[in-house]
C-alpha cells in the first residue's frame, strides 16, 4: 500500500513544488511562485494603470474644458509611465537580476525592428495627433481616398464614418506621412463652386440674378459668408459662370447641396426662358470634290 503522508511532509512537497527552477534566463531563476507572482502583479498592475488613465484624463479634460484629444493623449501617457514603473518594481521587489531584463529587452528591440514597426509607428503617430490635434473627433476630414467623419481616435488607429455609414479603421501613420485634407480644422463652414453654363445671347446680369436668388433661397446655403457668382469665362458654346455658395450643414452631403441647388437652377431657368446651351461643331465640306474619280485614286 502507498504510503500516507504527513502534514508537514505534505507542506514540504508543495513547497519543492512551488520552488523548483523551472528555467533560468541569465542568473536568475523562475520557479512556479516567481511565475505566479509576476502575474498576480501583472494583472493588479494593469487594473490601477487603467484606473489612472481614466482618473487623468477626467482630471485633464475637467481643466482644458473638453479639449479630449489632448486629454486623452496625457491619460495614455500616464497609464504607460505607471507600467514602466510598476515593472521595474515588480522585477527589483522580486530580487529578478536586471540583466535579465536587458536581454529580454534586447530581444524584444530585435522583435519591434523586424515585426512590429508598424505598431510602433501607429503608436506614436497617434500620440501625436493626440497633441498637435491637426484632426480631432467630429472632424470632415480625406486621406487616402477616403473622405468622412472622424468618430475616434485611439492610440493605434483613427475611426472614419462615411456618407455610406461604413465605418474605415485608418492607422495613425497615414495622417503622419501623407496629405490629409481637414474640412473642418478651423471651424465647419466650407465653400462649393458650382458650375453653371448658359447660351451666348443670355444677359450675365440676368444669370447673375436668377443664381443670387437661387442660393438665397436654399435653407443650407449661409447668408454670411455671403454668396458670390463668378463670370468664369467665354467658353465655346456657352458662357460659364461659378455659383460659389458657403454651408455648414451640406459639409459631408456637397454632391447633394450641387444637385438640389441645379435642379431649383433648370426650373428657374426653363421658367425665364434662359436657354442652356449644348457643343457646337461646325462641319466644312471642301468644293469641287469629284468623288468617283478621288475614290479610284485612294484605291490604287
Amino acid at each position: 500500500m502507498m504510503e500516507s503522508l504527513s502534514f508537514d511532509q505534505l507542506l514540504e512537497k508543495v513547497n519543492s513544488i512551488f520552488t523548483h527552477p523551472l528555467f533560468t534566463i541569465g542568473k536568475t531563476e523562475f520557479t512556479l511562485t516567481v511565475i505566479l507572482t509576476i502575474l498576480v502583479a501583472l494583472i493588479l498592475l494593469f487594473f490601477v494603470s487603467s484606473k489612472i488613465e481614466k482618473f487623468v484624463f477626467k482630471l485633464i479634460s475637467t481643466k482644458s474644458k473638453g479639449n479630449i484629444g489632448t486629454s486623452k493623449a496625457i491619460g495614455a501617457l500616464s497609464k504607460y509611465v505607471v507600467i514602466v514603473i510598476g515593472l521595474l518594481i515588480i522585477f527589483q521587489s522580486l530580487g529578478i537580476n536586471m540583466s535579465t531584463l536587458n536581454i529580454l529587452f534586447g530581444a524584444l528591440g530585435v522583435g519591434i525592428g523586424f515585426g512590429l514597426q508598424n505598431i510602433v509607428n501607429n503608436f506614436i503617430s497617434g500620440i501625436i495627433i493626440l497633441f498637435e490635434r491637426p484632426i480631432k473627433v467630429g472632424d470632415r476630414i480625406e486621406v487616402g481616398g477616403v473622405d468622412g467623419d472622424v468618430t475616434d481616435i485611439s492610440a493605434r488607429a483613427t475611426t472614419i464614418n462615411t456618407n455610406d455609414n461604413i465605418t474605415i479603421i485608418v492607422p495613425n501613420s497615414e495622417f503622419i506621412s501623407s496629405q490629409v485634407i481637414n474640412w473642418s480644422h478651423s471651424d465647419r463652414n466650407v465653400r462649393f463652386r458650382i458650375p453653371v453654363g448658359v447660351s451666348y445671347k443670355e444677359d450675365p446680369e440676368k444669370i447673375r440674378s436668377i443664381l443670387l436668388n437661387v442660393a438665397e433661397k436654399h435653407p443650407g446655403v449661409l447668408k454670411k459668408p455671403e454668396t458670390i457668382v463668378l463670370f468664369d469665362e467665354y467658353g465655346d458654346s456657352s458662357l460659364n459662370f461659378y455659383l460659389v455658395v458657403w454651408t455648414t450643414d451640406y459639409i459631408n452631403r456637397a454632391q447633394l447641396l450641387k444637385s438640389e441647388l441645379y435642379y431649383e437652377i433648370f426650373k428657374r431657368f426653363k421658367k425665364e426662358g434662359i436657354e442652356i446651351p449644348f457643343p457646337q461643331r461646325d462641319l466644312h465640306l471642301k468644293s469641287g470634290f469629284d468623288f468617283d474619280k478621288d475614290f479610284r485614286t485612294l484605291n490604287n
